[in-house]
């Protein structure tokens, strides 16, 4: 022990003549070339004032704060940048100012410490963006890559993590259709790749285990669209969303990667810290429907319902016309407000721990969300979520182990096979019946005779819940086994299960049809479950003046999905109900069972010169099972190149004021097996009768992968020390082999086989992104961010696509997104009723007519987001901008018993405005409205600006702080959906046309609390 004394003891005395005598620049990791400058304190445990100035690129910092770690002493630098504090040899100070880098750095007896604080954003360019199966420097990256963090993430009131991209990316287009929490968003990268729906989904990726990204269907009709198989995530756990777009950033994923590749990277712990550092986050708000129709009222409303009477030369009648003759001519009820104007109350909490030492950290958090609905009755959305986060590292740094496990379960207490809420807002007379009685029961009487039930029966006596359990674990070893070789072993499991159940009583319905009516129930298991194993080895090593990375793996994985539907009839009470065996009859609707295997073998090579010429080479080799025999394995490739010329010397001597530039271009081919499972196989079905089957699917194992060949070119320039820095780039994707329905004669005995066809759809266009910090000084940060894109979807060929299904859908030349519409031909002075263009004069309107072809999707959209800071005090909102056409709600025919727009009405009084046709019930009056909605006249702008994001929040001082044992507490309120600025006169404008509410309009107060 005296000679281990000793030993440390010298070598001590050694490292204190070194700092002595070696000069300043050998030691530039101290701040300002400083080592030790004097050691008057060598007792570590003697107390002795330290003192320094804290500066950036500016000048003086005042403001900064100064900490001493592991403990709640600390202190403020004055307005000359100044500090003073009392410390010890062995402590360590931690400085921090909101937009730099914070600085950890040892006292060691030093008696004077300046710092030169380095700000985030001249740094921007150092940061490391997730790849996939590697990280890669921002200012180093070949590829295209897109990227959100936890910042812009964890604050907003959003249950699926795709709503955090929307205005954020360029390329990256996220639809949220409907404003009931869960549902799931449609999202594109770069466009619609194939021209089946469900062969558009991109691949999602969590702590390197991929996940089915296809909605998940239920029961209810709430969820037309199915359930987001990210809604049960805790958006607080979450680090950073990395969206991969081009070939050389999608590659080496194959042919999943077809439809770019999104992936979300959990919270880790931190290390080196003595105490486990727990942060706990609450907020709680309200959210009400951003946007409602103006609508008639019930004088309005029976004004037309009259003269459409009086045109169609009958009388009222007590049978037809109850709402002129036996509802109340002057109740007056708005159905929007009645059926989705609720308020929807928001509740959030969130907490978390981490810690850990140099080789080990963890971080353990949870979450609870509750939103309500804004529909009648007090049913809401729950979510629980947990998740682990374990790193670990061997003393000598070779071995590694990093554990990711999350789990979260969620309940929507949803209607079962409801009424359609808001196409009964938009049909339901405004004189209708009350909805209660004076009791508080449910009002019948008055619907009895109408063609409605009371719309929130539904409601009151059906019982829904839609559960969802979903578990993602991940388990990823490495070994060092070379100074430049690695060995790495990323395994995973996840398991996504919902089960709905619904009851329904025989009190839904009127009184008159409940005795032929009963009770029955539906009970449906959707279990989706997967297993991932991924062997790898990574070589890295500097070679001369460049450096040369290497991965080689293979891909091991296998799912297996499963659905089961029970349907329960003639319960003999209510309370039985959920009791299968108290059922009468009990019918098996679905049990499907099937299976998916998928192995691949994948490679990258990547090497750099000088750290100014970049070369990244990719390729995979897939197998899937969804394919036959003979076809089940493909080949995908990329490659990729960057120039850094803002490190040539010429570039830096003419052109000072450019603080950054490259070039970059990538070429591959991506590919796609998103089919359904044995499709290449006969499939027959038992007939209804015993000891029978017939055939449901022909088979054909020679179809294969829908192929992907993406180029693209870029730019990114920095200006005045990156204060500006522009990213400029031009996209084309073409994707052929489609793998559609090929029609076949009558003969056959089936109408289409599976095969591939030579049609090729192309995808094309521009992204801009641009940020800039706009001022920049000891107080104050101003920052704004702003991306476009101009995207352009084609339909290159399509080989007799006449006598395909798709015949009636798509148009060669065109995007894939079209409306195919009558020619409007004005209201016809004879009959009074809307016409259009019978174009082959066969005096039958049908799509042989319809010639007249508009673009449907969006022609450019984007986001301007701005971020200020003072003093703790942060500010920053977030604009979502879109052009685009759409459909205006279909209201119905006017003069029938249905509500229509005020604009509608505004016109129809206008004699003199020959746009509009007579009101009326006839046939024919109905067959004219349906061909005018669907002609080019009804098509209608439905561009927009939304504040989508607007918050403020306030760092509390810490002096307060520390007398409560708090390292930090923040305080924010902030705003989701807060205006919108648009002509569209319709419901949801974000999917013009559909029947959906928008998204939720919320505010939410919080705090934030670190201990």
């Amino acid at each position: 022990m005296k000679n281990n004394l000793e030993y440390r003891g010298f070598i001590r005395l050694c490292l204190l003549y070194i700092c002595f005598l070696v000069p300043p620049p050998y030691f530039a990791h101290f701040p300002h070339g400083h080592c030790f400058n004097s050691f008057p304190n060598l007792d570590t445990q003697q107390q002795y004032q330290i003192s320094g100035t804290v500066t950036d690129s500016y000048g003086p910092m005042p403001g900064v704060h100064v900490l001493i770690k592991g403990t709640n002493n600390g202190t403020f630098t004055d307005d000359n940048g100044e500090y003073s504090l009392l410390v010890n040899n062995r402590d360590f100070l931690i400085f921090s100012y909101l937009g730099y880098h914070t600085r950890e750095l040892p006292v060691l007896g030093r008696s004077t410490l300046d710092v030169d604080m380095q700000s985030e954003v001249t740094e921007l360019q150092e940061v490391e963006v997730n790849a996939g199966y590697y990280t890669v420097k921002e200012k180093e990256r070949t590829g295209s890559i897109s990227r959100v963090t936890a910042k812009e993430i964890e604050l907003q009131p959003i249950v699926s993590p795709l709503e955090a991209l929307q205005g954020r990316m360029a390329g990256v287009e996220v639809v949220q259709q409907n404003g009931v929490p869960g549902s799931a968003p449609i999202i594109r990268i770069r466009g619609q790749n194939s021209l089946r729906r469900e062969g558009n989904y991109p691949l999602y990726i969590v702590d390197g285990v991929p996940i089915i990204s296809t909605p998940i269907t239920g029961g209810s009709n709430m969820y037309s669209d199915g359930v987001d198989p990210l809604s049960t995530m805790n958006l607080s756990n979450i680090q950073s969303i990395e969206v991969l777009k081009d070939a050389d950033a999608t590659a080496i994923y194959g042919s999943r990667g077809a439809n770019g590749v999104v992936l979300i990277t959990t919270k880790k712990g931190t290390g080196n810290d003595k105490k486990t550092a727990v942060e706990a986050r609450w907020y709680s708000g309200l959210g009400t429907v951003s946007h409602k129709m103006e609508l008639l009222d019930t004088q309005q409303y029976l004004s037309i319902r009259r003269a459409a009477l009086e045109n169609d030369g009958r009388e009222a009648n007590e049978t037809s016309d109850y709402d002129l003759l036996l509802w109340d001519q002057n109740r007056y009820t708005d159905w929007q407000e009645e059926l989705f104007g609720g308020t929807s109350s928001i509740t959030d909490v969130n907490v978390s721990a981490s810690g850990g030492n140099a080789t080990t950290s963890f971080r353990l958090g949870g979450s609870y969300h509750k939103e309500g609905m804004v529909f009648p009755g007090d049913k809401g959305y729950h979510k629980i979520t947990t998740g682990l986060n374990l790193n670990h590292t061997s003393e000598n740094k070779k071995f590694g182990l990093v554990l990711a496990v999350n789990y979260g379960t969620d309940r929507s207490e949803v209607m079962a096979n409801s009424s359609n809420f808001i196409r009964t807002a938009f049909s339901l007379p405004p004189n209708a019946p009350s909805l209660y009685n004076d009791d508080g029961s449910l009002h019948w009487e008055d619907w009895t005779y109408s063609a409605w039930d009371n719309p929130i029966a539904g409601i009151v006596h059906r019982k829904a819940m839609d559960d969802g359990f979903n578990l993602l674990a991940n388990l990823g070893l490495s070994y060092r086994l070379f100074p430049d070789l690695t060995f790495k072993l990323n395994t995973g499991y996840t398991r996504l299960n919902r089960e709905y159940r619904a009851f329904l009583s025989k009190d839904q319905y009127n009184p008159e049809a409940r005795e032929s009516a009963g009770h029955s129930s539906i009970e449906t298991q959707r279990d989706r479950k997967s297993w991932i194993l991924e062997p790898q080895l990574v070589y890295a090593k500097k070679v001369g003046n460049g450096n040369i990375d290497g991965l080689l793996g293979a891909t091991f994985q296998q799912s297996e999905n499963r659905i089961l539907s029970i349907l329960g009839t003639g319960y003999i009470s209510e309370s039985l109900l959920g009791d299968l065996s108290a059922a009468e009859t009990t019918k098996v609707d679905i049990n499907d069972i099937t299976e998916y295997k998928y192995n691949a073998l994948f490679a990258r090579l990547g090497y750099n010169y000088q750290r100014k010429y970049f070369l990244n080479l990719t390729g995979r080799r897939d197998g899937s099972s969804r394919f036959g025999p003979n076809k089940r394995f493909a080949n995908f490739w990329a490659v990729g190149g960057a120039w850094i010329f803002s490190e040539e010397m010429a570039i830096q001597r003419h052109l000072s004021f450019l603080s950054f530039g490259k070039l970059r271009a990538s070429y591959g081919t991506t590919g796609n097996d998103q089919i359904a499972d044995y499709g290449y196989l006969d499939a027959y079905e038992a007939t209804p009768g015993p000891n029978g089957l017939y055939p449901t699917q022909l088979t054909n194992p020679d179809y294969s992968w829908e192929e992907n060949k993406k180029l693209e070119l870029a730019t990114e320039l920095g200006f005045m020390k990156d204060r500006i820095h522009l990213a400029l780039g031009w996209y084309r994707n073409r994707s052929s082999n489609q793998l559609v329905g090929y029609p076949l004669p009558s003969t056959t005995g089936f109408n289409t086989v599976q095969a591939n066809l030579p049609a090729t759809v192309e995808n094309r266009g521009w992204e801009l992104e641009l940020s800039t910090v706009n001022l920049r000084n000891k107080e104050l940060i101003w920052q704004t961010s702003f991306n476009i894109s101009f995207p352009q979807n084609k339909l290159i060929s399509y080989p007799d696509i006449d006598q395909s299904s798709y015949a009636n859908r798509y148009r060669v030349g065109h995007p894939l997104n079209i409306g195919l519409l009558y020619q409007y031909n004005g209201v016809d002075p004879e009959t009074g009723l809307f016409s259009v263009v019978d174009v082959n004069g066969d005096e039958r309107y049908d799509y042989e007519d319809r010639k007249l072809i508009k673009h449907l999707g969006r022609q450019y959209f984007g986001g301007v987001g701005n971020n200020l800071s003072y003093k703790g005090i942060e500010f920053n909102f977030l604009w979502e901008f879109v052009k685009q056409n759409g459909y205006p709600n279909y209201m119905g025919l006017p003069g029938q018993k249905n509500v229509q727009t005020a604009e509608f009405y505004n016109n129809w009084q206008n004699v003199n405005n020959p746009s509009i046709q007579n009101v009326s019930e006839a046939y024919n009056a109905f067959i004219a409205y349906d061909r005018f909605y669907l002609s080019g006249q009804s098509l209608t702008d439905a561009s927009y600006i939304r504040l989508k994001t607007m918050s403020l929040s306030f760092d509390l001082p810490n002096w307060p702080l520390k007398k409560m044992g708090l390292n930090g507490c923040k305080l924010f309120v902030q705003a989701q959906n807060l205006l919108t600025i648009t002509g569209y006169k319709g419901l949801n404008v974000a999917f013009p046309g559909g029947n959906s509410i928008p998204s939720l309009r919320t505010i939410t107060v919080g705090a934030q609390f670190n201990l």
